[in-house]
């Protein structure tokens, strides 16, 4: 996977992201949060694609930066983590394989999950990236288009099994039992960046 189609595939993310923002905020609100999950992931991702450089590991940990000076809150606290966790696993180089990926990723999630201990089950952002990193590294033998398809299927299965959930994390603890129906935002926005993914690829 060459650094322009690594770039395009999150310019794809922030434009599926943009279109859904009131719907990521309406679901926020939903479950108790303060309704702004959607302007504070759209403010994430257009910083991040703000960012440049020639080789991952630079271009990686210039999205962290550049999100992280431009946002704040739990959205940027967690997304930087992720990038974080990529660009340490990133090599310098402009090219990588299947193996490569899918060790970015994973180092990504490692860093995340030292960020917060929500883990599948919590209705979290957490349900669809750890399904997702999971069905990612599993698929490389058969390419990276594939690695994203199955990481898209299986972050878009994460979200959805959120509704059914009690929420444990967040202000959506508070609700009790009234938090379940709704799907987590941070886990319907992480499905649609990973989705953009896949068709982007």
């Amino acid at each position: 996977m060459t650094i322009q189609a690594f770039k395009q595939a999150w310019a794809a993310a922030q434009q599926a992201v943009a279109a859904n923002e009131k719907h990521f905020s309406e679901l926020d609100a939903a479950t108790g949060g303060d309704g702004d999950h959607g302007t504070a992931i759209v403010a994430a991702m257009n910083a991040i694609v703000k960012a440049d450089g020639d080789d991952y590991k630079t271009l990686i940990a210039n999205m962290a930066e550049q999100m992280e000076s431009e946002v704040s809150g739990s959205t940027s606290t967690l997304y930087g983590s992720w990038l974080e966790g990529m660009a340490e696993a990133a090599p310098a180089t402009g090219e990588i394989d299947a193996a490569t990926l899918a060790a970015m990723f994973e180092a990504g999630l490692e860093e995340i999950e030292f960020a917060t201990n929500a883990r599948v089950g919590g209705k979290t952002m957490m349900d669809a990236l750890i399904p997702a990193t999971e069905a990612l590294a599993s698929a490389q033998a058969d390419g990276i288009p594939a690695m994203f398809a199955a990481a898209a299927e299986a972050a878009r299965k994460g979200a959805d099994a959120t509704c059914g959930m009690r929420a444990t994390f967040g202000r959506a603890k508070n609700l009790g039992d009234r938090s379940i129906g709704p799907m987590d935002a941070g886990a319907a926005s992480m499905a649609c960046i990973f989705t953009a993914f896949a068709s982007a690829v």
